[in-house]
């Protein structure tokens, strides 16, 4: 069980998904991460204060930048979180 709590760094696209996925259900802005896992892209939901956290606005409106996020994943309502603990942009 411990292990549960081990963190983790995502690397992929990070992108809002309300404005960018366009995702039923999901009201308000939310910072996520579209990760390739086996082929497939799995989408992780930052577990943190959405809009208002400062690395959101670089990618409300529909912007997608790649990076990476660290953390601990977590289950919630058949949705895969992270609580973020460090979100980092990659330079261009």
């Amino acid at each position: 069980m411990a292990d549960d709590k081990k963190e983790v760094t995502l690397k992929g696209t990070i992108l809002c998904a309300k404005c960018a996925l366009k995702e039923k259900g999901v009201t308000k802005c939310v910072t996520a991460i579209q990760v390739k896992e086996e082929g497939k892209e799995v989408t992780y939901y930052l577990d943190d204060k959405g809009a208002k956290e400062e690395y959101h606005e670089a990618v409300c409106g529909g912007e997608r930048k790649e990076g990476s996020v660290t953390g601990v994943v977590h289950k919630h309502e058949g949705k895969m979180m992270i609580k973020p603990s460090k979100v980092e942009y990659a330079s261009k």
